[in-house]
């Protein structure tokens, strides 16, 4: 079914999450990309012309409350629709509803979340409605929207990606949550810094989570008159783990990943486990930890084992679908099969002497037997002259130069005999002979 909600409601015995919901930009934390001073979104608000959109990004990062903010900035009908109950009459009803109120002049508003539970008949019901204005739709979810999202529906609207909030935005929140007054501003509560930053990083970037731990953590804290004191084992009974903690200046944060990358390095499949699980039950985004390790995958162990990419790439993947705790197994059998696989640097260091070059030789023109002759005055110009196409060769194989003049000869990657980067240096032999012996 559908709400028609004001922009402030009764905030008795409404969780800390609610009660401190943002009420415009100046209270908003996080997605400075898009409501920085003079990003778009911002802008779009502020001079009261947006349209039709979609708020793509993970539970907890403000995309139902930037919605309502949108709604009072603009003083439009605002209409909070749910796509978990509702179908197609409710659908039309509320059309109907939006189309008298355009007829008077007044905006709506319709914010729809989770729109990618909407199958593809109610998606399009909302099509003809959003063509001739009589709402501006709003779409949050949790889903890429280009796979959930019908594709009419979202052509004419722009997608916005939200970010999962930063340690330091998360930690902004709990401190504003302590002195505001609709959270514990009229309360004197004690509590260490280090213990908001357990909180925080247990959070995930969610600042309902956050929130709702933080609330927690204050009601079952210890009373010492006027006072509240709430300690380390209250934080760690709300969370329901040990408290691991990164430093507040994040440097744990960098030596944990670097021990995790040295250990996979030297092929210490049990060290690297254990500094996976370091960072993960300390609250760390596993999408980082899992970009990391694809970055492990080509940079140390490279063409020596090339399906070491491929299954980084499939953890990451897995890691973005099914989130924590459930994709700790996919980061585990990543980290175990590159310690376990053989190392091989050699794609890494060619890139860097090819870098080095291209910084420095920026000038040198593309030969002209490489380059594409599409017109008259290219072909006029010699574009494509002496172009030899391998595929005609008997060995497949030309004795073109394909590097300018002032690089010919060069070399950038040197394989090792590693794994299955072996057969490359043997084929890259024969390729490097079968040249010499054509030149």
């Amino acid at each position: 079914m559908y709400e028609q909600s004001t922009f402030f409601e009764d905030e008795r015995s409404q969780p800390l999450a609610a009660r401190l919901r943002p009420r415009d930009l100046g209270e908003y934390c996080g997605q400075k990309h898009l409501l920085g001073e003079g990003k778009v979104l911002r802008r779009l608000i502020e001079s009261d012309s947006i349209g039709s959109m979609i708020f793509w990004g993970p539970p907890g990062v403000g995309k139902t409350t930037l919605a309502r903010i949108i709604a009072g900035h603009t003083k439009a009908d605002f209409i909070d629709f749910s796509a978990v109950t509702s179908g197609i009459k409710e659908i039309k009803q509320v059309m109907e509803q939006a189309e008298r109120a355009r007829r008077f002049g007044k905006k709506t508003i319709l914010f729809v979340d989770e729109i990618h539970r909407f199958n593809k008949a109610q998606q399009d019901a909302f099509l003809p409605f959003v063509e001739r204005g009589s709402i501006i739709l709003i779409g949050a979810t949790t889903e890429n929207p280009s796979f959930e999202v019908n594709g009419a529906l979202l052509s004419r609207c722009k997608v916005f990606v939200l970010h999962a909030l930063s340690t330091e935005e998360i930690e902004q929140l709990l401190r504003h949550a302590l002195r505001d007054a609709r959270g514990f501003g009229n309360q004197e509560v004690e509590i260490a810094p280090e213990l908001l930053t357990a909180i925080a990083n247990f959070s995930g970037g969610d600042a309902r989570i956050a929130l709702s731990t933080l609330e927690m953590a204050v009601l079952n804290g210890r009373i010492e008159g006027t006072k509240t004191v709430v300690s380390a084992e209250d934080v760690e009974q709300c969370t329901s783990k040990k408290s691991l903690l990164y430093d507040k200046k994040g440097e744990e944060h960098y030596n944990l990943i670097s021990a995790l990358h040295k250990s996979m390095r030297n092929s210490d499949p049990d060290a690297a486990v254990y500094w996976l699980a370091r960072m993960l039950e300390a609250g760390e985004d596993p999408l980082y930890v899992a970009r990391r390790v694809t970055r492990f995958a080509a940079e140390d162990v490279g063409l020596a084992d090339p399906r070491a990419l491929e299954l980084a790439v499939a953890a990451f993947q897995a890691c973005h679908m099914i989130g924590m705790p459930e994709c700790t197994v996919h980061l585990a059998e990543a980290v175990v099969y590159l310690s376990l696989a053989p190392k091989s640097n050699a794609v890494y260091t060619a890139y860097g002497r090819a870098r080095r070059d291209a910084l420095t030789q920026l000038a040198e023109p593309v030969p002209l037997a490489l380059r594409n002759a599409p017109t008259k005055l290219m072909k006029e110009l010699d574009y494509g002259k002496d172009y030899q196409y391998a595929h005609d060769a008997a060995d497949k194989l030309t004795n073109m130069q394909c590097l300018p003049d002032s690089l010919a000869g060069r070399e950038y990657y040197t394989p090792t005999e590693e794994g299955a980067e072996s057969r490359l240096a043997a084929r890259l032999a024969e390729i490097k002979a079968w040249k010499k012996r054509h030149k």
